[in-house]
């Protein structure tokens, strides 16, 4: 495990190879700043190729970096990352068993409002209803603790604020159009390519906690994924959003969501929830669509036509609106 917040020499040497850009920095030099022998040094260096940054090393001259690591170390996603609360506190894994049972962990510390819990891949990833997530390298899997002071009816928002947030960063940095399948899903050319998973602790009507799980399909083969679960009745299809012979950075699509992520709870604190909506339905695929579901009193089905402002799914079923506030929806024709 690797954090940001622990004051690595990974994260000090970095930061100094950066600051000379591409000038060849000592040893000697670097030994001297950080008050480490020139052996150590070069055992740093050696772990930091490990982890995938092109560092050039010649004897008596020094060491240079030419390419940053591809994997999304937390000093990577502190290091211009423009929010007040959320990644303050960075847990990075290569592998975990699961971002959001860490992240339930670290409701019994204090200090961890706002921190962030992700990793490389997943052993025993899950998805709502304790379903299992498939979670393979290439992907993001990441889980963000929030301590919000605010009423209990606003935690059912948080699976619309998220994927919204996700959506505009994925635009932003990728430059693709995503679109966003209710209750916690975003899809791509109509096949599955994030999801959102929630879990909220309520006391005495306050909010406790709410960890909010993501699970992206960043750079992924979708095969692997399908295969596993090829006998899942609700799969609706498996995407990437980068695919094999093309290039994107994680870390900055991290960054972008991170950063709007916060944006959409701020406006809940300040009870500014209805541009949410709006920018919801405007990327949403499930709007307009008849759809049916299955609940705990039976199947429904309907046309869905918006979402009221505590993010529930308003349907029109034989002339009556209907409010749905979980389920799996499949769309008719």
């Amino acid at each position: 495990m690797y954090t940001s917040f622990d004051g690595t020499t990974f994260d000090k040497i970095i930061t100094l190879l950066k600051s000379h850009h591409s000038e060849f920095v000592s040893g000697e030099k670097l030994g001297r700043m950080l008050s480490l022998s020139r052996t150590a040094i070069w055992k740093n260096i050696k772990k930091l190729q490990s982890l995938g940054y092109k560092i050039e090393s010649k004897p008596k001259i020094g060491y240079r970096l030419h390419a940053n690591t591809g994997l999304f170390l937390p000093w990577e996603i502190t290091d211009g990352l423009q929010t007040d609360i959320i990644g303050k506190k960075i847990y990075y894994f290569d592998k975990i068993d699961s971002t959001q049972n860490f992240a339930l962990d670290l409701t019994q510390r204090p200090h961890e409002n706002g921190s962030v819990v992700i990793a490389q891949r997943q052993t025993q990833g899950r998805g709502r209803l304790d379903r299992r997530w498939i979670s393979p390298k290439g992907g993001i899997w990441m889980s963000i603790l929030l301590r919000p002071n605010f009423e209990p009816s606003y935690a059912s928002l948080f699976p619309m604020l998220t994927s919204l947030a996700l959506a505009v960063s994925i635009e932003e940095i990728l430059k693709i159009k995503t679109e966003l399948k209710w209750p916690n899903d975003l899809t791509l050319k109509g096949k599955k390519v994030a999801g959102i998973l929630i879990d909220a602790s309520i006391e005495s009507n306050k909010i406790d906690y709410i960890i909010i799980g993501v699970g992206i399909n960043f750079k992924i083969k979708p095969d692997i994924v399908t295969k596993s679960i090829k006998n899942n009745k609700r799969n609706y299809g498996i995407t990437t959003l980068i695919k094999k012979n093309q290039k994107g950075n994680p870390v900055e699509l991290i960054q972008q969501f991170l950063f709007e992520l916060e944006q959409n709870y701020n406006k809940v604190v300040s009870d500014s929830t209805g541009q949410i909506r709006k920018e919801w339905v405007k990327r949403s695929s499930t709007i307009g669509k008849n759809i049916t579901t299955t609940t705990t009193t039976g199947i429904l089905k309907g046309k869905a036509l918006g979402i009221d402002k505590t993010g529930a799914l308003l349907l029109s079923n034989r002339g009556k609106i209907q409010r749905l506030l979980a389920g799996d929806i499949i769309y008719k024709n």
